[in-house]
Parts: structure tokens; C-alpha cells; sequence
């Protein structure tokens, strides 16, 4: 398992100007076919699990409480086991914008598999590979794990260690009239 570093470049509270941004970034991305995303979420109440399974009926689940207390694989009820996590990888990108309205107010990220950050020769930046290229929105929530439920949208860019990589993070955050705000998460891969 590899590890990226998550800027955020965009807080929020209005959620079309974050899924707005976030195209901006899809369209300056490399993609090749059609793109995929990963989908998490903490999900409180019937009525946010109906409308995502409605998204993904197929949802990879477990309860906040522990897995022994629920989960898709034992075949349980989710709607008995509430409050669940949902974890889905590898969902094609039309999903994306569906499964953040789902969620309503819950907290979420979907995380959006790039194949690089493309080379800006004018700005003097190289190509940045698969294997840390990634952007994430979260959704009603500052950070990449759902720690810090909030009012607000964060889109984080993902780049290897920071250190050379300061300049793409704001030539990111520059295109999407954002800035990077110095708050940097670790993400696993």
C-alpha cells in the first residue's frame, strides 16, 4: 500500500461551487475510458440508506459499531444495524454526483482515481503518475476520514510528499479559484 498527501485547495459551504471544481480538476486531469470513483460514507438514518442504495444497491457495508454488530458480507439488514459505514471502490464516475446527493447531510468522500496530474510545461510542472494522482471531494465533512463533520465541502488534490509538489497544489488550487489553505492530510492507497 502506497501513501499520497491530500491538499485541500476548496472549503465551502456551497455544494455546487465544490462539484463544480471538481469538474474543473476531472477536465485537467488525465482519465482514460470512463473513470472511477470511491464512495464512503456514514450513513445515521433510513431515509440517507434508501436514497444511496437507490445510487449503489449494492453496498458494501458495515455497522460504526463493528462488523459483529452487522455488515453486507453476513448478510444482515443495514437498515437494522444504523448507524453503517459504507465503503464502495471502483464505481463508475456518473455515480459520483448521485451518491453526493444522496447523502444529504451525512458526511462523505468520494475519491476519484486519476491516471496523472498532467505536465504544465508553462508552469514548469512534470507529469504526476497514477499511483498519486487523486482527487477527493468530501461531503459534509473538512477531512478525508469523516472525523470532522461540518456544514462545508473540502476538495483535497493528491500528490506525492508535498515538499517539490507545493507548486502543482497551487497551480490545482489557482484553477479552480481556490487556494491551499496549509492543511495537509496522509491518505493510504
Amino acid at each position: 500500500m502506497s501513501n499520497s498527501e491530500a491538499a485541500a485547495i476548496l472549503t465551502t459551504p456551497d455544494l455546487t461551487q465544490a462539484l463544480r471544481a471538481v469538474r474543473t480538476l476531472l477536465d485537467i486531469a488525465e482519465i482514460r475510458d470512463d473513470g472511477e470513483a470511491d464512495f464512503e460514507a456514514m450513513i445515521r438514518t433510513p431515509e440517507v440508506l434508501a436514497a444511496v442504495g437507490q445510487v449503489v444497491p449494492d453496498l458494501e457495508w458495515w455497522a460504526l459499531a463493528g462488523q459483529e454488530h452487522g455488515s453486507a458480507n453476513a448478510g444482515d439488514d443495514p437498515t437494522r444495524c444504523l448507524p453503517i459505514r459504507v465503503l464502495n471502490w471502483s464505481r463508475p464516475l456518473e455515480l459520483a454526483e448521485p451518491f453526493i446527493a444522496a447523502l444529504g447531510r451525512e458526511p462523505g468522500v468520494v475519491r476519484f482515481d486519476l491516471d496523472a496530474w498532467p505536465a504544465v510545461p508553462e508552469a514548469g510542472l512534470g507529469i504526476v503518475s497514477q499511483k498519486f494522482a487523486y482527487l477527493t471531494l468530501s461531503v459534509n465533512s473538512r477531512d478525508l476520514y469523516q472525523d470532522e463533520p461540518s456544514g462545508d465541502h473540502t476538495v483535497h488534490v493528491h500528490v506525492p510528499p508535498l515538499g517539490d509538489n507545493l507548486p502543482r497544489v497551487q497551480w490545482l488550487a489557482d484553477a479552480v479559484g481556490g487556494r491551499f489553505t496549509g492543511r495537509v492530510e496522509m491518505s493510504l492507497l
